[in-house]
């Protein structure tokens, strides 16, 4: 399945710079608002030790980790929801994302610009959040404008459905007009789902990365503990990050030479691989892996999923054509070192549609079509 994730934020805080490291693809990156026009995509693989570990038992011809897509998108300022700064036009970027991870600059530097002229996260942030609460307020009153109509409609479907979505629009208009974002309006799993088509910004799941300076990766600053106090409120996750720092761990050759400086920054694992965990947690995924002499893959399941469901994100005939699927945990794997051994130990199963994936699963399908 397709995971990808909007960098969003405002002019000069360090999204392209944190994009370019995170994921050494192409993104301009200079000291003036409005350097990125079009959203940089960069696809960067999700670094799983058990992936690797279960080549040490099983020899496959290729390995092929699961991967998040990071978009990223340019600035938004004061008015983006009205035009301003291009910003109709990025925030229909940020609407094809799954989830959006919001730089905010939290660190001291005069020579770097600051679009306000000011380093204040609370202010950058409250600009944001507007700006994403106007522009699916507009969304909403648009859909809101067709429902008396299809109330009256004497088509059925279309009445019972126009019947049901009022109330849900009309709390949500309450609620993003006092600049709440969607995901805090309190609406039942049904409500967000009927509203789903709407594919509101704010209803999606939001990461506040804070970009700081490599003092403050041990010990927070000031404005990375305001965040943190906002964020608890607002339902949102909080990253620290060193752009710079990550630029040069980017800038390397080797993962030998990324590790020796990790390890002399005092750093057990670089912002790239902790941004992947985080947004694989906060997308509420898990991962399960195939594993024969061809390949050895990693594939990426919502929590809760089926066996059905999962065979599916292989391939849809998967899911159509569904048997059983033949399952083990790779630390089963890992302690018994064979197919053979988690076979003899009793620790192979045969499940059928019912069984809920577990993390660390490893399947393989029987399917009919």
């Amino acid at each position: 399945m397709a995971i990808n994730c909007g960098i969003v934020g405002l002019p000069n805080v360090g999204k392209s710079t944190i994009f370019q490291a995170l994921t050494s693809a192409p993104a301009e990156a200079a000291n003036y608002p409005f350097c990125t026009i079009e959203p940089n995509v960069g696809i960067v693989n999700v670094q799983d030790t058990r992936l690797y570990k279960i080549t040490e038992f099983i020899k496959p011809q290729k390995i092929i980790p699961t991967v998040v897509e990071f978009v990223d998108i340019a600035g938004l300022v004061k008015g983006a929801s009205k035009g301003e700064g291009l910003g109709n036009q990025f925030l229909g970027h940020i609407r094809q994302v799954n989830a959006t991870i919001h730089v905010v600059r939290c660190f001291d530097d005069s020579d770097i610009i600051h679009v306000n002229g000011k380093i204040d996260p609370m202010d950058d942030i409250g600009t944001i959040n507007i700006e994403l609460a106007l522009a699916d307020l507009e969304v909403v009153l648009k859909k809101l404008e067709n429902i008396p109509k299809q109330i009256k409609s004497n088509n059925k479907e279309i009445s019972s459905k126009a019947k049901i979505l009022l109330p849900i629009l009309e709390k949500l208009v309450v609620k993003l007009e006092e600049g709440v974002p969607a995901r805090l309006v309190d609406l039942t799993d049904e409500d967000r789902e009927d509203v789903s088509e709407l594919n509101l910004i704010t209803m999606k799941p939001s990461l506040y990365l804070c970009n700081v300076d490599e003092d403050c990766l041990s010990e927070e600053n000031e404005y990375v503990k305001t965040v943190k106090e906002y964020a608890s409120k607002d339902g949102s996750q909080v990253l620290s990050i060193c752009g710079k720092l990550e630029s040069e761990i980017a800038g390397l050759d080797s993962v030998e030479e990324k590790a020796e400086f990790l390890e002399a920054a005092g750093i057990e694992n670089s912002g790239l691989d902790t941004l992947t965990h985080v947004a694989y947690q906060m997308l509420g995924l898990k991962t399960f892996f195939t594993a024969g002499e061809k390949e050895v893959r990693a594939w990426t399941f919502k929590a809760g999923s089926k066996a059905p469901q999962a065979a599916g994100v292989i391939h849809t005939d998967f899911e159509r054509g569904f048997i059983k699927a033949e399952v083990y945990a790779c630390t089963d794997l890992f302690e018994f070192g064979s197919e053979a051994q988690i076979k003899e130990k009793g620790k192979f199963r045969v499940e059928g549609k019912e069984y809920i994936v577990k993390d660390g699963d490893v399947m393989h399908f029987r399917f009919n079509v």
